[in-house]
């Protein structure tokens, strides 16, 4: 009888694990885009918000300028887009 329990727990215990299921990889299309390297550009590729139509306050600024990355603040539908240094 004590054979009986025993060789029951243990076919339950084996029984249990079931396959290990693996991990999906990570969608890259969710993902931003990493900051661009403006190291070797010549001239600028900048994005300058405002507040307003009237370009009244700096909010902030995003991309290349004279060979210097600019990432800072915030964004709007009001921008000024700068190509040369």
């Amino acid at each position: 009888m004590r054979s009986f329990i025993l060789g029951g727990l243990l076919a339950m215990a084996v029984g249990c694990g079931g396959p290990m299921e693996q991990e999906s990889e990570p969608n890259l299309a969710s993902q931003e885009a990493p900051l661009p390297d403006c190291s070797n550009e010549p001239n600028a590729n900048l994005h300058r918000y405002y507040n307003d139509a009237a370009h009244t306050q700096l909010i902030g600024e995003f991309g290349c300028y004279c060979g210097g990355l600019y990432y800072w603040g915030g964004r709007s539908s009001f921008s000024e887009y700068i190509q040369e240094c």
